[in-house]
């Protein structure tokens, strides 16, 4: 890099260091779109919620004339005077009148004290020291930190209504008057039963409360059943949820933790803790279970290591794998990328993961290196073809490929091409540092690329190369200028260079210097334009609807607010629409919705407008012709801002 600019004008060298810095600023915002996901509810919401809802509650307690439905394990969990009273009123649905000694407690406060029991906070307007403390005495005192009675509940089993029974069956959907009636699976021999309660169960997970709500229907059109707290048995199957996830299970439904080491193991072999992670990410997301998927995301990102990596990206790319995994563990493969590319694991990755990041600005690695690289993993895959295409009478004798290997005089430079035709592309042969790089013109001369680099098809080859790393700044430019990628010990190169030897006139330079016009960002909206016309074409995920759309356009205009954002924005190289892309996927990725999504925004934006403009039109007929293009014009600048 050094020797590179070392013919590079003052103007030149600091146009490098502006692009650089724009892509700077555009890979943090990249890191954050890829970090990004919905977050998972805390158990003190989901139990916010269901207290509002009033879903499976089993007991309705009146006071100063108003019913509050509520839920008999947490009240007697949380709170010692609930406990007695529910003590003297027993069975499913019981109706229970209250008079507090306590004076000045209207309905109000009573259901925020209830609300206070369910997520373990009081609502800022009612903090009335003296008769909180009033109340406290009366309620047998403060109730504990949440969790604590959660736990309670969950290694007790306490006022438990509810058993989950692990089966180990062979998957069938059938059911039995000896079993309950299940709604998954059977039970049999080699059963582990936990109690639990479900009103957690409702709460934490939509697949168990919708469970829940059919059996509570079906037991009230039992009259014999009626008053009694019988336990509903919820089967589940070996081969859906195995019994050694149990435990694991259910601490992540009682206390938002996922902990591997409750998974019961055989004493040899079995699977991995990796592999176990990832059965149970498959399992949050049957169970519609946020808090344990996304636990099973983070612990999987931390046993992320090169020898796994393969692995996890294989896993990740699949459709019951994680987006968010793949996507951080593309992110470690591109910024591991220079020491992967001499290790072993270069060879398992698979052409598309390579291609994924040979694809990124981000790659950390010379041009030199990747080119290295792609060759390296070309030249394996065509020994591995080679062995392939061999007879098996052959195989692993004198003759065979297997045993005596293979040098690369042998191999075929044609089928090699054939394999690096879809990753040779994305190599940036025109910053191949040094030019004369002999892996280079070994590559040209073997007819590997497909186009040789600019500097050797002629004329000013300085010039050319120049020009291949910095956009002209005098509108005749040598060559073609290709965005080179952010690999920080070029980066630091520039800078040093620049402070070295430009320093004082630097700011001068910045300031008087013309800049082009952004050439690339028009080739970037004419793909943009191509990928568009190529979404609508497609089937495509819907947009989503309004109340959700209105969302989303609030959070990308928080985000476009951000110093980030701002920031990478006010930069003189950056590319305003690459800026934009990633703020808008990243609220796609909030809203769990497709990338796809972030790209029909985009395409729709114009049916948006229109779609807009009738129901002004039918909705209000009294508006003036005048007004009513007023209208459009505004709305269609808000959505091109």
């Amino acid at each position: 890099m050094r020797e590179l600019l070392s013919g590079c004008s003052l103007a030149e060298v600091s146009a490098l260091c502006e692009q650089y810095e724009a892509l700077a600023a555009l890979k943090d915002l990249s890191v954050q779109a890829d970090l990004a996901r919905p977050p998972a509810s805390a158990k003190k919401h989901d139990l916010a919620a269901l207290f509002e809802t009033r879903v499976a509650a089993d007991v309705e307690l009146v006071y100063a004339g108003a019913c509050f439905p509520a839920h008999r394990a947490i009240l007697a969990a949380r709170c010692p005077y609930f406990r007695q009273v529910l003590g003297r009123f027993p069975g499913h649905g019981a109706r229970i009148g209250l008079e507090l000694r306590t004076p000045g407690v209207d309905a109000a406060l009573f259901g925020a004290l209830l609300k206070l029991l369910y997520t373990g906070e009081l609502a800022p307007h009612q903090h009335d020291r003296p008769l909180l403390g009033r109340l406290a005495d009366e309620f047998g005192g403060a109730p504990n930190p949440l969790e604590q009675d959660l736990r309670y509940l969950l290694e007790t089993g306490d006022f438990a209504d509810a058993m989950l029974v692990f089966t180990k069956g062979n998957g069938s959907s059938s059911s039995s008057s000896s079993s309950g009636h299940s709604e998954y699976g059977f039970s049999s021999l080699g059963t582990l039963e936990r109690p639990c309660h479900k009103a957690v169960l409702a709460a934490r997970s939509p697949f168990f409360k919708n469970l829940v709500q059919r059996r509570n229907r079906g037991e009230e059109l039992q009259p014999e059943r009626a008053g009694l707290n019988l336990a509903t048995r919820i089967v589940l199957d070996e081969s859906v949820i195995p019994q050694r996830f149990s435990s694991v299970l259910l601490h992540a439904v009682y206390l938002d933790e996922v902990n591997l080491a409750l998974v019961c193991r055989p004493l040899e072999g079995g699977p991995t803790s990796l592999e176990d992670a990832m059965e149970l990410y498959q399992i949050g997301r049957f169970l519609e279970l946020d808090i344990l998927s996304q636990g099973c995301e983070d612990l999987i990102l931390e046993m992320l290591t090169p020898n796994n990596l393969a692995t996890v990206l294989a896993w990740g790319a699949r459709p019951y794998g994680s987006a968010w995994v793949y996507r951080q563990a593309v992110n470690y493969l591109r910024d591991e990328f220079q020491p992967f590319s001499q290790s072993p694991v270069l060879l398992q990755l698979s052409a598309e993961h390579l291609r994924e990041a040979l694809s990124s600005d981000f790659l950390q690695a010379s041009e030199h290196e990747v080119l290295q690289a792609v060759l390296k993993w070309g030249e394996h895959q065509l020994v591995r073809r080679m062995e392939d295409r061999e007879p098996n009478l052959l195989s692993h004798t004198a003759h065979s490929v297997a045993r005596k290997g293979v040098k690369k005089r042998d191999l075929s430079d044609v089928e090699l091409r054939e394999i690096l035709s879809p990753l040779l592309p994305l190599v940036r042969m025109d910053h191949v540092l040094p030019a004369n790089a002999e892996t280079l013109a070994h590559a040209v001369r073997r007819g590997l690329l497909p186009t040789p680099p600019s500097h050797m098809l002629g004329g000013d080859r300085d010039a050319v190369r120049i020009h291949a790393w910095i956009r002209s700044t005098s509108g005749c430019a040598q060559g073609v200028w290709i965005r080179p990628r952010l690999f920080m010990p070029y980066y630091e190169e520039a800078k040093a260079v620049l402070e070295e030897h430009f320093s004082q006139a630097v700011d001068v330079v910045r300031a008087a210097v013309r800049r082009p016009d952004d050439i690339p960002d028009t080739l970037y909206m004419v793909d943009e334009r191509r990928s568009l016309e190529a979404a609508s074409a497609n089937p495509a995920p819907p947009l989503p609807d309004p109340a959700t759309l209105s969302q989303m356009v609030k959070r990308e205009q928080k985000l476009r607010q951000s110093p980030l954002v701002l920031r990478a924005l006010s930069l003189p190289l950056t590319s305003r629409h690459l800026v934009l892309s990633q703020v808008r996927l990243r609220v796609v990725r909030e809203f769990n919705l497709p990338d796809a999504t972030a790209q029909l925004l985009e395409v729709n934006r114009v049916k948006i407008a229109t779609l807009y403009f009738n129901q002004v039109i039918w909705g209000a007929k009294f508006v003036a012709a005048r007004e009513l293009y007023q209208i459009l014009i505004l709305h269609l600048l808000h959505i091109r801002s």
